[in-house]
């Protein structure tokens, strides 16, 4: 089961575009995990959480990102206005 599991550290190394194609790729595989689960022929069941939660972690990672880049933008913004008040 570990062999599907993405470390979080590795999806941090990652760019944006890689996480956003990563993304799709393991929607894609659950998509058709789940079809084959529904037909019985699924090898591992286990694997549908795994990739499930390989989902999360990207989301998670990629919700960081988003949010780091919103906290610059915030720290610059205020910066600037300071500047021009003194």
């Amino acid at each position: 089961m570990a062999k599907y599991r993405l470390s979080p550290d590795d999806l941090r190394k990652r760019s944006l575009e890689e996480l956003t194609k990563l993304l799709q790729e393991q929607r894609s595989e659950l998509t058709s995990l789940r079809q084959k689960a529904l037909s019985g022929s699924i090898d591992s069941p286990a694997k549908i959480r795994e990739i499930r939660k390989n989902i999360a972690r990207i989301l998670t990672v990629m919700n960081e990102l988003s949010r780091k880049s919103q906290q610059t933008k915030t720290v610059a913004g205020t910066a600037n206005s300071q500047q021009g008040q003194g």
